[in-house]
């Protein structure tokens, strides 16, 4: 549903223990081998898996559910969906910590872990409903609060993963990679979705009592995926260089007091020009780059014309076609399903023909996708064809447009301060998403402007004039 990735210049044998200590030093004439490359990239497709069961209870059609069973508004849906973009703005700002900090895996695990055991408050909290100590409202604004924290903290550290990421993931490879890592998490998606809707739905406690077991049991994946960041072998951002290269092997060095000196050594010569770049010359490198800023602009109006509806189609199929939360999870596990098929295929094509042109043509079908809603009823027709198609469509679409736009991003950002581009770019799209959400929600409050169905043909315009930008981005190496 629409909605809103060696060689080695001498011998090194690693131990998984080695790789993995927050404290490591630049090794300037060494790579990543090729088995701890492996090593690494299993450790993160586990960990999206992982990741994948956490998020069926902290987002998508199950936590949309449980606003609909608290009786929710739909400016509150739309905060639901602009909370998570608009905490991108502190993005840039987790850049600036992670890049101060001496291990990418430590790193993670104070921002997300953090963020993730937050969601226990909400756990407490609706059993806190059966017992008479909160009410509904209460649990709304408590969702809401927990939503706005977490993703604050998820935000925090979302720049530095994918900067560790993108160090770890050989360029040539990083289609392929990604397509097969999405492939993972769809899969999972394909099979728990649907599990966990019957789950809630049939619940002898209810579906609110229903709903807080899945997010605990979503909770505990969501800290083992963590725990597979272990065994990705870790940077140390401090020690970077001005040339530091894609898959530079980052060795541990073995005292915390021998680190020390080294780091103050780089600081007083001029390698900590390249450490720390002063904030005017980073500025300058950005304003110059007219590529990267172009493709700011067709993120920025993409993502504010896909959030203009993307939070709604939930809140369409529950509330204004009143099905059950049962129907709808098989729904998304259609499009989990058409998204594992395609991502595959769709990463291979990219590393053939590149990301820009299929983003230009399977954006066009999305923009087209909402115009599709607009026929659809309560008919067993719909609900047993059409509604099943539109999500298989919009899962095959989707796949090909999040693989290709986080690696034309990958490969639009220079590798000198990476994690501070992908900070902005998804800061501008995070503001631009907010204000797309908080657009939508006052349009489907006030029937005059055509409700739910008028916004879905606004944002099938918006999106198609979002693609014009795109047009002249340009990609490294096409």
């Amino acid at each position: 549903m629409d909605f809103v990735q060696v060689e080695t210049t001498a011998p090194l044998t690693l131990e998984i223990s080695q790789i993995a200590l927050p404290l490591t030093a630049l090794s300037p004439t060494s790579r990543i081998p090729k088995d701890t490359i492996r090593t690494s990239l299993r450790a993160s497709t586990t960990d999206s898996v992982l990741a994948a069961v956490y998020s069926l209870g902290t987002g998508g059609i199950l936590l949309s559910n449980f606003l609909v069973e608290l009786g929710a508004s739909p400016v509150v849906f739309g905060m639901l969906s602009s909370i998570p973009m608009l905490v991108n703005l502190v993005q840039p700002l987790g850049a600036y910590l992670s890049e101060r900090s001496t291990s990418r895996f430590q790193y993670s695990l104070r921002t997300h872990g953090i963020g993730r055991l937050l969601w226990l408050v909400l756990v407490i909290s609706i059993a806190g409903v059966g017992w008479g100590v909160v009410n509904t409202h209460q649990l709304v604004i408590l969702t809401l609060l927990i939503v706005l924290f977490s993703n604050l903290l998820g935000g925090l550290g979302t720049a530095s993963w994918l900067s560790w990421v993108a160090m770890i993931v050989p360029r040539q490879l990083r289609g392929r990679y990604f397509g097969t890592r999405n492939s993972a998490a769809s899969l999972t998606n394909l099979v728990c979705v649907p599990m966990a809707g019957l789950a809630v739905s049939h619940w002898y406690g209810g579906t609110l009592q229903g709903y807080g077991v899945i997010l605990l049991v979503g909770i505990v994946f969501g800290i083992m995926g963590l725990g597979c960041q272990y065994f990705q072998v870790d940077m140390n951002p401090r020690c970077l260089r001005q040339q530091a290269t894609q898959n530079t092997y980052y060795g541990k060095l073995p005292r915390t007091s021998e680190i020390e000196p080294e780091v103050a050594k780089y600081e007083s010569s001029e390698v900590a020009q390249s450490i720390h770049p002063p904030q005017n010359q980073l500025a300058n490198s950005l304003w110059k780059n007219s590529n990267f800023l172009r493709f700011l602009l067709y993120f920025s109006f993409w993502t504010l014309a896909v959030s203009l509806s993307g939070p709604f189609f939930n809140l369409y199929m529950l509330d204004t076609l009143n099905l059950d939360v049962s129907y709808v999870t098989i729904y998304n596990s259609l499009q989990a399903g058409a998204t594992l098929l395609m991502l595959i295929l769709w990463g291979k094509l990219a590393d053939k023909i590149g990301n820009r042109p299929i983003l230009i043509c399977i954006g066009i079908l999305v923009a087209a996708t909402p115009l599709l809603w607009l026929g659809i009823g309560v008919n067993r027709l719909d609900i047993w064809l059409w509604l099943p198609l539109l999500h298989i469509l919009s899962g095959g679409t989707w796949a090909a447009i999040d693989l290709c736009s986080n690696n034309i991003q990958l490969a639009i950002a220079p590798n000198k301060n990476q994690s501070i581009y992908f900070a902005i770019a998804a800061a501008v799209a995070g503001a631009s998403g907010a204000l797309g959400t908080t657009i939508g929600s006052f349009i489907v409050q006030f029937a005059q402007f055509g409700g739910l169905l008028g916004l879905f043909a606004l944002s099938s315009l918006f999106r198609l004039a979002a693609l014009v930008p795109l047009f002249f981005v340009k990609e490294p190496g096409r």
